[in-house]
C-alpha cells in the first residue's frame, strides 16, 4: 500500500517592520508604541465593570518615571466621580505640558480622593525599579481617604486587600487611570524643576530626568549626582568608566 503523502505546510510570510517614508528605515520601537496608544480610546468602560459589580469607589492607579536616570518614582491614585466626567482625560504622554497642568487642576478640584506617593533613589537602587514602582503604588493607595474598594491599575498588581482590574495600556484606556497618570507626571516635573538649579549641567527642566544627548554628556563630564539611579546602566556604566580612568591615572 503506497505511502499517504504528508500534507504541504505553506511557509507564513514573515511580516515586516513598518518603514518610515521619509527615512527609509524602521519605526523604533517608541515610535510603534506611541503610535498604538494614540489609536486607544481613554473611557469609563473599566470603571463601569467596577461599578456594576457592586464597587461604590474605584480609583485609578499609575506611577511616572520608571525609566528615568535621575530622582524618585511618583505613584498616583484617584478616585473619580461617577457622575461627572473631565473631558480629554489619556495617556499623561500624549498629552502637553500646558494642557496636563489644567486637567491636573480639574482631577484634583473634582475626584473624591486622590493621593501621591514617592520611593526615592536609595530605595529603588536596593528593590529595584519594578518593586520600587508597586511600593509606590502602593503607599498611594494607602493614602486616599475614603479608602477605594476596586482598583484599576495599569498593567501590574499590587499588594492590596480589595478587588483589582489589572489593564494593559490602562493609562490610555481607563479615565481613572489616566487622571491618576496626569496629576503624577505634573508632581514628578514640578519636582525635577525645583531641581533644575541645583544641577544645572543635567537639563533636567528639560528631559525630567530621562536619558537625553544632553543628560548623557553631563554624566560622562561631571558623573552622577547624589540623586542618579546608580542601577541604571547608563548611569553605572558611566560611573564605572570614569573610576577606572581615575585609578589608571593615579597609578601613573
Amino acid at each position: 500500500m503506497p505511502a499517504t503523502p504528508k500534507p504541504v505546510r505553506k511557509k507564513r510570510k514573515k511580516t515586516s517592520d513598518p518603514v518610515n517614508p521619509s527615512t527609509g528605515e524602521p519605526y523604533s520601537k517608541g515610535t510603534l508604541k506611541m503610535r498604538l496608544l494614540k489609536r486607544l480610546k481613554c473611557t469609563v468602560k473599566y470603571e463601569k465593570l467596577a461599578w456594576a459589580s457592586g464597587a461604590k469607589l474605584v480609583a485609578g492607579v499609575d506611577e511616572v518615571g520608571r525609566g528615568c536616570l535621575f530622582g524618585p518614582v511618583v505613584a498616583a491614585a484617584v478616585i473619580l466621580k461617577p457622575d461627572y466626567r473631565i473631558k480629554g482625560l489619556r495617556d499623561s504622554k500624549l498629552i502637553d505640558q500646558p494642557t496636563r497642568e489644567k486637567l491636573a487642576e480639574r482631577i484634583r478640584e473634582h475626584a473624591i480622593a486622590y493621593a501621591f506617593a514617592t520611593v526615592d533613589v536609595a530605595r529603588i537602587d536596593q528593590l529595584n525599579i519594578y518593586y520600587a514602582s508597586l511600593l509606590a503604588m502602593r503607599d498611594a493607595v494607602a493614602q486616599l481617604a475614603p479608602a477605594p474598594d476596586h482598583l484599576l491599575v495599569d498593567a501590574v498588581r499590587i499588594h492590596w486587600e480589595c478587588p483589582q482590574t489589572n489593564i494593559i495600556h490602562g493609562d490610555a484606556l481607563s479615565a481613572s487611570i489616566a487622571a491618576a497618570s496626569i496629576i503624577a507626571k505634573v508632581e514628578r516635573d514640578a519636582m525635577m524643576r525645583r531641581w533644575d538649579p541645583v544641577y544645572p549641567q543635567y537639563d533636567l527642566a528639560s528631559n525630567k530626568g530621562y536619558r537625553s544627548p544632553k543628560h548623557l554628556a553631563a554624566l560622562r563630564d561631571h558623573g552622577p549626582t547624589p540623586l542618579h539611579r546608580l542601577s541604571f546602566a547608563p548611569v553605572w556604566m558611566l560611573t564605572t568608566t570614569q573610576q577606572e580612568e581615575f585609578v589608571f591615572e593615579e597609578s601613573n
